[in-house]
């Protein structure tokens, strides 16, 4: 109860903090902090993740446990993507970002981590590269340095985060800001009913997409499958990672 209070509370004290009236040289010298505060995570970010070569990112809850199906699946996709010459780039965090970086460090691969600072999750996950690993204050860097460096992207299920990170790059795919990499949902018993409503209400019922929309994710069960999409779909244009 004491934890939930305080949660309240902090809550409570950041929705009051909106509507305070500041004068000018607070707003100046408050703005312009975060402003550099993230420029220098886009600097650190683009410095460290331009050097890392092709890479995938793997999406996915970090309260995941270690004896989840999902877990183990995790680190086997990301054992596979290092044997097929790929990096993986996760959210350094435990749960699913735990078991691709184990996946990946495991096969001697490059194990990235794009640690986001929160008041439960802090620090990156035993099984990062620490050359590679990069904190963030800020979700909105974070996510630019996710989908700039990463050649495709993984999903495995997981919660609100997951979803921002799913439906961000969607969005960037589907308005052409960035380009057409595979997107994979692994586990058809949690996606199916997500899969569904975006096809049956937010296609059929409503057109606020478009049927070629629906293409742009692929629903997979297992590892060898998940991996088959990446592997196809680079296949096609002739390319192959360069490590």
């Amino acid at each position: 109860m004491e934890n939930l209070n305080d949660s309240i509370n902090a809550d409570d004290l950041i929705i009051k903090e909106a509507f305070t009236e500041k004068n000018w040289n607070e707003i100046q010298s408050q703005d312009s902090w975060q402003i550099f505060k993230a420029m220098s995570e886009f600097v650190e970010g683009f410095d460290k993740l331009g050097k890392i070569g092709p890479s995938v990112s793997i999406f996915g809850s970090a309260r995941t446990k270690p004896d989840s199906k999902y877990y183990e699946m995790s680190v086997e996709i990301a054992e596979k993507l290092v044997g097929k010459g790929y990096g993986v780039i996760t959210g350094g965090g435990p749960g699913i970002m735990e078991a691709g970086n184990k996946g990946a460090q495991q096969a001697n691969g490059k194990s990235i981590s794009l640690n986001i600072v929160l008041p439960f999750e802090q620090t990156p996950n035993q099984y990062v590269d620490l050359d590679k690993s990069i904190n963030f204050d800020y979700f909105f860097a974070r996510k630019v340095c996710f989908v700039k460096y990463s050649q495709g992207f993984i999903v495995m299920p997981g919660g609100f985060g997951t979803m921002d990170e799913l439906f961000e790059s969607l969005t960037l795919i589907q308005t052409k800001k960035i380009g057409k990499f595979p997107i994979v949902l692994v586990g058809t018993e949690f996606w199916s009913g997500l899969l569904d409503w975006i096809k049956d209400v937010m296609l059929g019922v409503e057109n606020n997409v478009g049927l070629e929309d629906m293409n742009l994710i692929k629903l997979v069960d297992t590892p060898d499958e998940a991996i088959r999409v990446i592997e196809e779909f680079y296949n096609k244009y002739l390319l192959k990672p360069n490590f």
